[in-house]
């Protein structure tokens, strides 16, 4: 099957999203934080499709990541609609959407690095690959936050924005936990579809 234009289809709404978001965000520098892995993926996705493609699986958790961190842009991510919306369902006393975006942060990496160690063929053993994607999700979760407390000392207050911790003490630790609960899910959830479409990747490419 030709995925060429829905790949294409994909890229043309994440850049008008994008535009979109940027017209008036919440707070601009922001925005511009929130979406930035969107700026460097979609070039990187666009020039590797063709010798490198990844799986339909990858490519659609991308997108959807790809939107949750665009919508938190917008907003920021205290003030997404969404996230009120389940912050009163769920009775919550905090707007849960930052939740949501450091799963996709935990999904999506496990399934980057589930990806590149088997069509690399550089582990063995499902219980092997298993650890390695937890620790490399810990890694980047890490590495992230890193990133918000180099936010945070450079811009001052400036950053509460795109600290977006609404108070919360522990929310460095409950990021991380959400970022290995996804890559958890992920696993538990998509291996099998994984393993799957890798088969027909490799098919395809002898």
């Amino acid at each position: 099957m030709d995925r060429t234009r829905p790949l294409v289809i994909a890229a043309i709404v994440l850049l008008g999203l994008l535009a979109v978001s940027g017209v008036r965000p919440y707070d601009r520098l922001t925005w511009l934080m929130e979406v930035a892995p969107v700026l460097i993926a979609l070039p990187v996705l666009w020039t590797t499709w063709r010798r490198f493609p990844l799986t339909t699986l990858l490519y659609a958790c991308i997108f959807v990541h790809a939107v949750v961190l665009i919508v938190g842009g917008a907003y920021t991510y205290a003030r997404v609609p969404f996230g009120f919306w389940l912050q009163e369902l769920l009775g919550l006393d905090r707007n849960p959407y930052d939740r949501i975006g450091h799963l996709f942060q935990g999904l999506v990496p496990a399934l980057v690095t589930r990806e590149i160690l088997l069509r690399g063929g550089y582990v063995q053993g499902k219980k092997m690959l298993a650890f390695l994607v937890g620790c490399v999700v810990l890694a980047v979760s890490a590495m992230y936050e890193l990133i918000e407390w180099a936010a945070a000392l450079a811009i001052g207050q400036g950053a509460d924005e795109f600290l977006g911790t609404q108070g919360d003490q522990w929310d460095t630790q409950s990021d991380m936990f959400c970022a290995l609960v996804g890559a958890v899910v992920a696993l538990l959830l998509f291996s099998r579809l994984h393993d799957r479409q890798l088969a027909r990747l490799a098919t395809r490419g002898r």
